[in-house]
Parts: structure tokens; sequence; C-alpha cells
């Protein structure tokens, strides 16, 4: 597996909605390609791995509804438009992870269309259909709304059919049941093509907690166990990544059967410390979590990240003040775990739901007909009136990019600071809620961090076993006020010290 190779994991990942990144041909959308051509700015900005939103033929423009698991839609490319990116980027040290949907296709996938002809169907059982009388005696037919998903009633009509099919995202995707063998051996086959045939270096799992649904739910673990099974077989260094939009609590199980799952309790509990510019006592909290992941596998991988393309952007979370972006860049990237970017936080980029708008075009340069810019959608938030250009931001020291690249530099650089398996992280005493701190304890030296969640400056007196810590790595304050194990912090900022 890959947690037997501690030093192939990536230490900084970099999400791409594919549509929004990079245009190469003129027609407004981004593609394969266009990611092809930026490679060199991903390697420069130090990112080691890139997961890539749906790639597939779709209907929609997110692409999370499938017609063709072995197929790249012709928006984006052709296959051998991936292949040459995956060449590529192998060629700079960055691994790919393809966005997989395992839980649901779109309606004018072939196997639905073919299954919505009716019972007989050789793939009625690719789906989970039930009359409403069962749906209703199981009391099935309404749910909560989650994190993930909006959908209040999953039970759809499928015209001249007796049988509601199953879809709790929307109609317009309709679930798998998994406790279809032949679905099970389809399914093994696209696993196959992208890891083997293709060579991809893993994925991200689309949706991972819904596998099943709700009323037996409790087959998700033994299929997650199927699935990580046979890529073991396969490919035993692939790396798996899961959507679990859960708590901490929830979560943990499933890091029996895949190497990291995304931390959503963490990127939720960071947007209200910044919000309220006030420490929820994070730092034990997380060494909690620790402990319970590690009951399930010791070599978890902790996906941390700010938002994704499902939330609200941090830029907006935050109001568009850069002193706070820089201080979420600098938290996330100083906190243990295998840190995720989404594209265009590194220069500050802005978005509220709904969802197109927290996928607007990546700001690459002021000029308005910029050929390498996509026009798939009139941008409202990351626009050149509210966020700098990249190549504005470029070569400005005091930038939203260049504070995102030091910091990644800082990580990749210091020992403590890059561990990911097995997490070091130790509390400091100190009692100021204002005032996130924290150690990073390695062998090669303890590192120091410490924040000003507040608008003020504020003084911190570091404990007595903290006092020796006196060399400051990096800062976002100058001058560096220093006095006998006393600090002078400014608004917002952050210190990274050790011995």
């Amino acid at each position: 597996m890959i947690t037997e190779h501690p030093e192939r994991i990536p230490k900084v990942c970099y999400e791409i909605f594919v549509r929004s990144f990079c245009d190469s041909n003129g027609d407004g959308i981004g593609d394969i390609n266009g990611i092809t051509s930026r490679l060199n700015y991903l390697q420069d900005l130090g990112i080691e791995a890139i997961w890539l939103t749906p790639i597939h033929p779709s209907p929609s423009y997110h692409k999370y509804d499938v017609v063709d698991f072995f197929e790249v839609d012709p928006e984006y490319g052709t296959l051998d438009d991936f292949k040459n990116l995956l060449r590529e980027a192998h060629d700079r040290g960055i691994a790919v992870y393809l966005d997989l949907i395992v839980n649901h296709v779109s309606t004018l996938h072939p196997w639905f269309v073919e299954a919505r002809k009716g019972p007989d169907n050789p793939y009625r059982n690719f789906f989970w259909w039930m009359t409403p009388e069962k749906i209703e005696e199981m009391g099935i037919g309404k749910r909560e709304t989650s994190g993930d998903s909006d959908e209040v009633y999953p039970w759809h009509d499928n015209p001249g059919d007796e049988e509601q099919f199953y879809g709790l995202f929307w109609s317009g995707m309709p679930d798998l049941n998994y406790d279809s063998e032949e679905l099970r051996f389809e399914l093994s086959k696209i696993v196959y093509f992208w890891l083997i045939d293709i060579g991809v270096d893993g994925f991200r799992l689309d949706a991972a907690r819904h596998i099943y649904p709700n009323w037996v739910e409790y087959n998700n673990q033994h299929f997650w166990w199927h699935f990580d099974y046979f890529v073991r077989n396969i490919k035993p260094d692939a790396y798996t990544v899961g959507e679990i939009w859960a708590t901490s609590k929830e979560v943990a199980p499933y890091f029996k059967n895949l190497n990291a799952t995304f931390h959503f309790d963490l990127s939720f509990a960071l947007q209200r410390i910044l919000i309220q510019e006030r420490d929820e006592n994070l730092v034990q909290r997380l060494i909690d979590i620790f402990a319970l992941f590690a009951q399930y596998n010791p070599d978890f991988i902790d996906a941390i990240m700010l938002t994704n393309h499902d939330q609200d952007r941090i830029g907006s979370v935050v109001g568009n003040n850069i002193d706070k972006i820089k201080l979420a860049a600098s938290i996330l990237l100083t906190l243990p775990g295998q840190p995720y970017l989404y594209y265009g936080e590194e220069i500050g980029m802005l978005g509220t739901k709904p969802d197109p708008y927290i996928r607007e075009p990546f700001l690459w340069t002021e000029t308005p007909d910029d050929q390498h810019s996509n026009r798939w959608i009139q941008s409202e938030f990351s626009t050149t009136q509210n966020v700098v250009a990249l190549s504005r931001q470029k070569n400005h020291p005091a930038s939203v990019y260049s504070h995102y690249k030091t910091l990644i530099s800082l990580r990749k650089k210091f020992p403590a600071l890059s561990q990911i398996l097995h997490p070091n992280l130790g509390t400091i005493p100190l009692g100021d809620d204002e005032i996130l701190i924290y150690l990073r304890p390695h062998a090669a030296g303890d590192i120091l961090v410490i924040h000003n969640l507040s608008a003020k400056s504020k003084s911190v007196v570091l404990p007595e076993a903290q006092k020796a810590f006196t060399q400051t790595l990096y800062t976002t304050m100058y001058p560096v006020l220093q006095y006998q194990g006393e600090l002078q912090l400014t608004a917002f900022s952050s210190i990274i010290l050790s011995h």
C-alpha cells in the first residue's frame, strides 16, 4: 500500500475543477490540454498531486452524472490528451488522481437506458427499484437533507413504470445497486482500465458514504473492503481518498479500506474560527480525532482542506479580508495531514453558492480576452475588480500567491511540518482563545506555530518549556518583537519558530 512508502505520499495536493482551470483551444471551456500547459506553474507552486473533477462524457457542466466511464468528454479533449497529461505530470513528479463516481450514473448512461425499459431487463438490478406502496411501508420515501445532498424525496418516477428508482442527489443521477454481482464486475473493469491501462495514480471517491442507501447502509464497509481488495491486488500503491461528508466519528471506520478521507469537521472548524476570531480547543480536538482514526488504521492519511468545489470559497467566508485569507493558509499548511488546495485559493478567489459561482474561471491575467481564460460562465465573484490576477501576484512578495508558495516550501522543507502519517501535534497551555498555538514535534527538530486569530495586536508569553523557541522560520509580521519568551503578534499574524 502507499503507506508502506511514506516518502511517496504527496506533501501538497491541488483540486482542479477542469472546466474552470485553463482553456487551450479558445472555446471558453477549460480542458485537459489546458491543465497540461499549466503543470510548470503547479510544479513551481510546490504541488505534488492533482485531483481532477470528473472528465467523462456527461450532459452536465460539472460531469458528476457520467454517461461513459471509459472515455473523456469531447469538451475536455481526448483520451490521448489525458495520457499526455499523465506523462507530463509524472515527468514533473506530480501524481494524478481521477474523480471516480461509484454511487450513481446519468439517466443517459446505457445501463440506465436499458434498466428503465422494464423489470425483466438484465440491467434492472444495477439500480434500486421499488413500488410506492413498498416505499411507504418501509418509511423511506423521505429523508433529511445532509451536507452533500438537498434531496428530500429521493424516489423518482419512471413514466409508465409501476416502480420508482432511487436517486439520492436528484432524478438525473440514479443510484447504483452493488448487490448486483454483474455491476461489481463492471466496476472492476473501470478501475482496472484507469489504474492499469491508463496509469492514473489513484482515485478521489465521490459520495463514499452513500454507496448503499440508508436502510442498508451497513453494507457500505463491505463494499469498500471489496473495492480495496481489488485495487491492492492490481496496483498496491494506488491512492484512494474518500468523500465522506460526515462527522469524524462516522468517517473513522472508512479508514479500514481507504488510504485517506477528507476532513470536513476540520474544514468547518477552521471556517468558524476565522469568522469568530476565537479558538475552539482545536488542537486537543484534533489529537482526539487522530486517536479515533488510528483505531481503524494506524497509517491513516488525513486529507485536510479549507474548502472544496461544494463549499463557499474560503475567501468569501472571511469577507475577502486578505489578512484572514493568508491566516487561513497559514493554519492549513502548518497543521498535520495532507493538505488539498482548491484551485484559485492561492490567489484568493471568491465565490458563494449556488454551485457554479464557487467554480468560476481561474484568473490567470487581467486581460479580458485572454485566450486561456474560461468564458463558460460570467463570473460574479472572482473578477478583476475583486481578486488580483495571478499575473500581478506572481512577483509581489506580499501577495496571497507568494504567501501560499512560501508556506508550501516551508512545509516541504521541514520534517516536523511535512509529516503526514502518525500526525505529530502537541498542545501548549496558554489560556487565550484568541491565540491558536501548537507544537509539531519531530526527531529532526520541533517546530512551534502561533497564530493571532484576533483583529488586535496580542502579547504572547511562552510557557517555560517553549522559551527556547527563539529562531524565526517564517512570520507574516515585521519586525518580530521577541524578548525573553514574550512575543508581540500583530492582527491576524502567524509565526513559525524553532529552537
